[in-house]
């Protein structure tokens, strides 16, 4: 095995090298070994062993950190959870999971009491929360066994053993557990490192979630090389921007409306920030419009990665970032890639279809769902559900997602052919397009935009179909928001908006 060694070697060889910042916490690999060693003594004792799920309800934090190196060296299983979860959203996976046991933070602990009598697997023993102190819980520390100066050997674990599992979904819908195993792992370790120029001396700067699959591509690359990982406990842009520039950073991952907020910033830029390496735009596609400036900023150091948690990526690398801005790469060694059609044959170069691919990060399976399984992983190759065609270079263009597609007059309407045209306005910082029911034409376009300039929702749309290639593309509406929403990895809550635009609308 080889994720399990890595915290050994890194302890063993660089000890007293800086190897997590959160906040005022600075630990050496050495300290950060000693923490986890005492982790996994506490999750022994406490009957956790091997393959043993354990449920997290975290906010950013040093916990998670030493959860995800736990499950590295112990063999447990973590099953990150968003803390943003509720009700039977909540219990139904937790349960789903098979956990044992469950770590929560403080201001979670009232929502988790309301689902505690539907647990089935966690025993009142094994309730812990990180912060303050609450009724029925464990503080989090507890955990931690001191012993007597050894090291805790490294569990016996195998390529094909289980890390976590991962949930696609909230609170609506079929449970849908990711599982990744330690060879899945392994694989995020090499491949990203080696995708993103991560070496031992970087600094990763990390703003997202740690529960968000997107947050592995940078952790595994750090307990993999040992560099150095600032951790921030949520993304606020005018503190990221002071943080890389106090801590040297090298690499950052960041989805498209972190992007857009960090753009506002005029420091944001390669002069400002001359340390900076690597940026990669992750989650959902950069437009074009953003895309330019960060380029424009960051002239030789922005990626874009396109990908799912359930196991397939293509990269845009720093040196095709700009001759081939439309695109989200290509798949990198050791990946393979089809565009198929709805009989799963597959198409021209240039035609759009669903795109397929397979590699060494692709899951073994939903957890406990064969049927899921069968459905997503076909003669061996992930069916992402996503659009998209491939140029005569072989880089992938992304369309867009079938679910997210409008059919207007029989005619298939791609909303980020829309998207990046309603961009380019100049009172316009972000946008997200949708699909509404029409009587005559099936469905049409709406837009929702955040205006960084006060303008008139009716001269947009007039813009705006004044430059758009076809009739079908045309919008009807234009409506205002203060922000998009967005889900725990950051992403637009496309959906979201469209329910409570037709809700405004019928009222």
């Amino acid at each position: 095995m080889a994720l399990n060694t890595l915290l050994d070697r890194h302890a063993t060889y660089r000890a007293n090298d800086l190897a997590v910042v959160f906040e005022d916490e600075r630990l050496t690999w050495g300290q950060l070994r000693e923490r986890v060693d005492n982790l996994i003594r506490g999750l022994h004792a406490l009957g956790l062993g091997r393959g043993d799920k354990i449920a997290m309800l975290l906010d950013n934090s040093m916990p998670v950190i030493e959860l995800y190196l736990a499950a590295a060296k112990g063999g447990f299983v973590v099953v990150p959870l968003s803390p943003l979860l509720r009700g039977k959203g909540l219990s139904t996976l937790i349960n789903d999971s098979d956990a044992l046991a469950v770590v929560a933070t403080d201001h979670v602990a009232p929502h988790l009491d309301a689902a505690r009598s539907d647990l089935v697997n966690v025993t009142e023993a094994r309730f812990f929360v990180v912060g303050d102190p609450v009724d029925g819980y464990r503080a989090f520390d507890e955990l931690h066994l001191e012993g007597d100066g050894s090291v805790v050997p490294s569990a016996d674990l195998s390529d094909e053993d289980p890390y976590n599992v991962i949930y696609s979904s909230g609170t609506t819908g079929l449970p849908k557990g990711i599982v990744h195993t330690h060879g899945v792992r392994e694989a995020y370790c090499t491949g990203f490192a080696a995708s993103y120029r991560i070496a031992p001396d970087s600094v990763i700067v990390h703003s997202g979630s740690l529960v968000f699959n997107g947050s592995f591509l940078t952790v595994m690359p750090w307990m993999f090389t040992g560099c150095r990982f600032v951790l921030m406990p949520g993304f606020d842009a005018a503190t990221m921007v002071d943080l890389m520039e106090a801590e040297n950073v090298t690499h950052s991952m960041l989805v498209p409306s972190q992007i857009v907020q960090l753009l506002e910033d005029e420091r944001y830029s390669h002069d400002g920030l001359p340390s900076v390496e690597m940026l990669c735009s992750v989650g959902a596609p950069l437009l074009l419009e953003h895309k330019h400036e960060l380029a424009r900023r960051f002239p030789e150091q922005c990626y874009e990665l396109y990908g799912l948690t359930e196991g397939f990526v293509t990269v845009l690398d720093r040196n095709d970032f700009l001759e081939k801005a439309g695109s989200v790469g290509v798949p990198p060694p050791l990946y393979e890639m089809i565009i198929v059609d709805d009989e799963d044959n597959e198409v021209a170069v240039g035609e759009v279809g669903e795109i397929c691919g397979r590699g060494p990060i692709t899951m073994p399976g939903y957890y406990k769902r064969p049927d899921l399984t069968a459905e997503a992983i076909r003669d061996g190759w992930l069916h992402t559900g996503d659009l998209g065609y491939i140029d005569d270079d072989g880089f992938l263009f992304l369309v867009d997602r079938k679910k997210d597609l409008i059919i207007s007059g029989g005619v298939n309407v791609y909303p980020k052919d829309i998207e990046e045209i309603i961009i380019a306005h100049p009172a316009v910082q972000d946008v997200t397009v949708f699909g509404v029911p029409h009587p005559t034409w099936g469905e049409q376009p709406i837009a929702a935009v955040v205006l960084r300039d006060e303008a008139d929702p009716v001269a947009i749309k007039d813009w705006v179909n004044g430059r758009v290639e076809a009739r079908y593309q045309k919008i009807g509406d234009v409506t205002v928001l203060e922000n998009l929403p967005l889900n725990v990895a950051g992403k637009t809550l496309r959906r979201v908006v469209r329910d409570d635009y037709i809700e405004g609308r019928e009222e």
